[in-house]
């Protein structure tokens, strides 16, 4: 008879104010993980930093049944998101905590799931490398941590021993591509519909990031987006545009990026592909229609723009965010 293989073991770091939904997930996809003959692949099991309670984001306190010891036998070690820390304020991190990481990262791989990326990188674990954390603390983990090369548009990054993602969703995400890369895609695809959840994603996290809203009409340049907003379905040139403003095109141009952080053909390109999505997401418009409405002018053109702002195609977005006529 061959010898069953021994599981992987996982540890999970509960630090104060974990939300509790993230605290759940390794358990929930790594623990129904099983092989062939049933058995389970992985022993995910809780600690914290002394043994002890912490209070989570829901309220209630967690009281783990393993204490810190079981980091150091940990062949993956998940720190799953949390709300505030010094981590999240001034950048500083216990040197105790520090060096629990820093130890399990020497050992095996370390794992975080969308703010857990703070306190990789308050450990120094994110130095020089490539990583992401939900897109709603972008601005403040830059601030923090300009060491990190931070890309706020995907929904997890791979980087061999270190392992981050986005918000709540994309920690499924990523513990599922940890089973496909671990055991392969069907192990993984087994995990996915016994959770009911996609086994990949297509796309990155700028899908869900909130559309802006106009800006307020006093910015010198607002009268002319704000006309533009009206006409995306027409061809828009920048002497056109510089005309509504009574500018030359460079005064425009240099008065436009300092008012909305980008370039008027950038601009106006992130304002047809957010009219696209609405489209795509509230009517039943043929992709032809919706890229001439959207002002790219061919099909094929709204594809490359929709492709780069979120990865996916004008079909794919339209399967997973149709909006359906009910309601």
């Amino acid at each position: 008879m061959p010898r069953r293989a021994s599981r992987h073991e996982v540890a999970v770091l509960a630090l104060p104010g974990v939300i509790a939904f993230e605290l759940g997930l390794p358990h929930r996809l790594l623990g129904s993980a099983a092989g062939p003959d049933g058995a389970p692949l992985y022993r995910v099991r809780v600690t914290t930093l002394d043994g002890g309670p912490v209070r989570t984001s829901a309220g209630y306190s967690v009281l783990p049944e393993h204490g810190p010891e079981i980091v150091g036998t940990a062949q993956t070690l998940i720190v799953p998101g949390h709300n505030g820390g010094p981590q999240m304020d001034d950048g500083s991190i216990s040197p105790e905590l520090a060096g629990v990481l820093r130890d399990a990262a020497e050992r095996g791989r370390v794992v975080s799931i969308c703010t857990g990326a703070f306190v990789l990188a308050a450990a120094g674990l994110l130095d020089g490398r490539p990583a992401t954390t939900h897109w709603l603390h972008t601005d403040r983990f830059r601030a923090l941590y300009p060491q990190v090369e931070l890309d706020p548009d995907v929904l997890f990054v791979d980087d061999g021993d270190v392992l981050t993602s986005a918000g709540n969703a994309a920690g499924i995400d990523l513990l599922l591509h940890l089973v496909r890369r671990d055991h392969g895609a069907e192990v993984a695809a087994t995990v996915a519909r016994r959770s009911v959840v996609a086994p990949w994603r297509e796309g990155g996290q700028s899908q869900f990031v909130e559309q802006p809203v106009p800006e307020p009409a006093g910015a010198s340049t607002a009268a002319a987006r704000t006309w533009a907003l009206e006409h995306l379905g027409e061809p828009l040139s920048l002497d056109e545009l510089a005309a509504r403003s009574a500018m030359s095109v460079r005064t425009f141009t240099r008065r436009f990026r300092a008012e909305t952080g980008l370039s008027p053909a950038r601009w106006l390109t992130t304002r047809r592909v957010e009219l696209a999505r609405r489209l795509l997401e509230t009517t039943d418009l043929p992709v032809e229609g919706i890229a001439g409405r959207a002002g790219f002018g061919s099909t094929a053109s709204l594809r490359q723009h929709l492709h780069a702002a979120i990865g996916m195609s004008p079909l794919a977005y339209r399967r997973s965010f149709r909006v359906p006529a009910s309601a």
